[in-house]
C-alpha cells in the first residue's frame, strides 16, 4: 500500500498547477496595472520568469512520472521483450546518472551563489532560491527514475502503469 501511495503521489502535478495559477495571476495583474491604471509592476515579469524556470524543472520530473519524455525507440522496436528491458534499464541508468549530476552540481552551485549573497534586481529574492529548481527538479527525476526501474524489474508492481 505504501509503494502505491508513493507512486500515486502527485507532488509534481500540484506544484505545476499552483505555479501556473500564480503566473496567470501575476500576468493578469500586470495587464490590469499597465492598461487600466497606467502604471507598471516592475517585479511581476521577473517573478513570472523565475516561476517559469521552476515549472520547467518540475515539469521534467512530471514527464518522467508520466513517461512523456521524447525517446528514440529504434533499438527497442527491433529486439525481443527481454532485450527491451535491458535497453530500457541502460537508458534509465544513464538518465539517473545525469539527474544525480544535476542534484550534486546544482547543490554546489546553490552553495556558491548563497555565499556571494546575490539577489534578483527587481524583487530582491536571493538567487539561490531561483537556482534551487535545478537540484529539486533533478532530485524529483531521480526518485521517479528509480520507480521506473523498479517497475521494469518487477512488472507486477506497476498495475496499469504510472500514467495517471
Amino acid at each position: 500500500m505504501m509503494k502505491k501511495n508513493i507512486r500515486d503521489a502527485k507532488i509534481e502535478e500540484w506544484l505545476l498547477v499552483a505555479s501556473l495559477l500564480l503566473i496567470v495571476a501575476l500576468v493578469f495583474a500586470q495587464v490590469i496595472f499597465r492598461y487600466l491604471i497606467s502604471s507598471s509592476l516592475g517585479w511581476s515579469e521577473e517573478l513570472s520568469r523565475y516561476i517559469l524556470i521552476w515549472i520547467a524543472w518540475i515539469g521534467a520530473a512530471y514527464a518522467v512520472r508520466a513517461q512523456k519524455h521524447i525517446r528514440v525507440e529504434l533499438l527497442k522496436n527491433i529486439v525481443n521483450e527481454s532485450g527491451k528491458k535491458v535497453i530500457e534499464c541502460i537508458a534509465l541508468l544513464l538518465w539517473f546518472l545525469f539527474a544525480l549530476f544535476l542534484v550534486i552540481n546544482g547543490t554546489q552551485l546553490i552553495l556558491s551563489i548563497h555565499e556571494t549573497g546575490q539577489i534578483s534586481p527587481s524583487n530582491g529574492i536571493p538567487m539561490w532560491i531561483v537556482y534551487l529548481a535545478v537540484p529539486i527538479g533533478g532530485g524529483l527525476m531521480t526518485l521517479r527514475l528509480i520507480q521506473e526501474m523498479i517497475y521494469i524489474l518487477k512488472p507486477g508492481l506497476n498495475e496499469g502503469g504510472m500514467k495517471n
